[in-house]
């Protein structure tokens, strides 16, 4: 079964059964999000089912929140971090949608031109669904244990070694900001997850992406602010310890190479041991921050 039989038949299921389905998409910056939702909704719409799909990042807080929200942080950054957004801006119409006989769906959205590009909220989207697709690069990270993250951060050749103190600080103000999120976790009912062979890649692909932008006269970010956004990701939620947890409960999980080409696929249950690198049935070559953060 492919991806997309698997989940037209799970929003199939959920339809027969009266209810919408919630799709969770987890990838990294630059790993296809977009595109794949893009050709989701066309498969989905051939098939008759109107498939909405909205961003973790159209749930940013207005502007001056966020930079209340972001003070302090070490990378300079006034979005992409836990905290930045508020999610119950998207978990109430999704509750709302849910329980409506009318199938009707309304959703934040936010403008990242706005504001000087810092970005800020806009115009609501609103329509039709019989489902929806979530993305985002945090989506399902869930707060470690206030004794596991003190045990990850006092070992010296864990994954949150290589941090410096002020990255060490931010993270656990991450981890505690996680805790507003679950909420909206709970409502989806299943997981996709795109993980690359290399969490080096991240870098690389969000540079390309802004490279192609670049070249169609669109806005573009300074290397140091790329950085700084990536650098944004991979430190304040180190995929060793948020992201990984989510592969075992994954629906269908995507291996990616440099080029973002399926190397393999399917159910995050099914992936053979050591299949996905630093996952917890294989090593831990390349869950670490460290090999992003200075790449």
């Amino acid at each position: 079964m492919t991806l997309e039989a698997q989940l037209l038949a799970h929003c199939r299921g959920r339809l027969a059964a009266g209810q919408r389905a919630v799709i969770g998409l987890n990838g990294p910056v630059g790993a296809g999000k977009t595109t794949l939702c893009r050709e989701l909704q066309q498969r989905f719409a051939a098939a008759g089912i109107r498939l909405a799909v909205a961003s973790i990042d159209d749930a940013y807080l207005p502007l001056a929140e966020r930079q209340r929200a972001m003070a302090g942080n070490p990378f300079g950054v006034l979005r992409v971090p836990p905290g930045s957004h508020d999610p119950e801006a998207l978990a109430a119409p999704i509750r709302a949608w849910r329980a409506a006989a009318e199938a009707t769906l309304s959703l934040p959205r936010f403008d990242k031109t706005l504001q000087g590009g810092q970005g800020d909220r806009t115009t609501p989207w609103s329509g039709p669904a019989d489902a929806l697709l979530l993305e985002g690069w945090l989506l399902g990270c869930r707060p470690l244990e206030d004794s596991e993250l003190a045990a990850q951060l006092q070992r010296s050749d864990g994954p949150l070694a290589p941090l410096r103190p002020a990255e060490r600080a931010w993270l656990q103000r991450c981890n505690g900001a996680l805790v507003a999120y679950g909420p909206l976790w709970d409502l989806l009912d299943q997981w996709v997850v795109l993980w690359p062979q290399d969490w080096r890649l991240p870098r690389r692909w969000r540079f390309q992406a802004e490279a192609h932008q670049r070249r169609r006269g669109g806005a573009w970010l300074s290397p140091e602010q790329l950085n700084a956004l990536v650098d944004a990701s991979l430190l304040s939620l180190p995929p060793a310890l948020y992201q990984r947890p989510l592969l075992p409960r994954a629906a269908w999980v995507r291996l990616l190479d440099g080029r973002r080409r399926v190397v393999w696929e399917g159910s995050g249950p099914a992936a053979p041991p050591g299949l996905v690198p630093g996952d917890e049935r294989g090593g831990d070559q390349a869950s670490s921050p460290s090999s992003s953060a200075t790449g």
